[in-house]
């Protein structure tokens, strides 16, 4: 899977206000048996996407309900906890995420995310609080992420948050560049 730069996203997002998500929710281990990043996004959040017995969708699960959509995720507090799998990343790349914002990431996925082209953009609380309820009464409201500037802004709410994003890793970001694609750049 090419890694693609991430400069600048506009889109609506997906609310998923549970806290504590770990890697195991987001990829369960049973699907760990491929060694390519492709079609990991078919099983993201599989035990909570679809039932156990029938494999239908649940209709409760946010994924599976057509009023969300988007390149961004707005999940709880803690995301990304738990095994140190970079299938998590790569699952929610394949899904189409780009930016999963959270109050808090584990560090092993914040890293596994970044190397990925994924942003885990981190707010505070309040702000993350905010943002998930703005997004479940208006499933269209638009969020702007700008990588260069460091800039989360939501312009129909007048907010706007500068965030931190270690500088090594936004050039890698900005130029779809992995840790081997830095080093062939220089």
């Amino acid at each position: 899977m090419k890694k693609s730069k991430l400069q600048f996203i506009k889109s609506t997002a997906v609310p998923l206000p549970e806290e504590n998500i770990d890697t195991d929710q987001i990829i369960p281990a049973r699907f760990l048996k491929a060694t390519t990043r492709e079609g990991f996004g078919d099983n993201l959040f599989r035990d909570w996407r679809y039932d156990r017995d029938t494999g239908e969708p649940n209709p409760e699960f946010v994924l599976n309900n057509p009023r969300y959509s988007g390149e961004i995720l707005i999940a709880g507090h803690n995301f990304g906890c738990g095994s140190s799998r970079e299938h998590a990343a790569w699952a929610l790349v394949d899904y189409g995420f780009k930016v999963v914002i959270s109050s808090f990431f584990a560090d092993i996925f914040k890293n596994n995310a970044l190397n990925n082209s994924l942003l885990p953009l981190q707010v505070p609380q309040d702000l993350l609080k905010q943002l998930i309820e703005a997004v479940q009464s208006n499933p269209q409201l638009q969020i702007e992420v700008d990588v260069d500037k460091q800039l989360l802004a939501v312009p129909e709410l007048g907010i706007e948050y500068q965030f931190e994003l270690n500088p090594y890793k936004k050039m890698c970001l900005l130029n779809g560049y992995d840790d081997v694609d830095y080093l062939l750049s220089l």
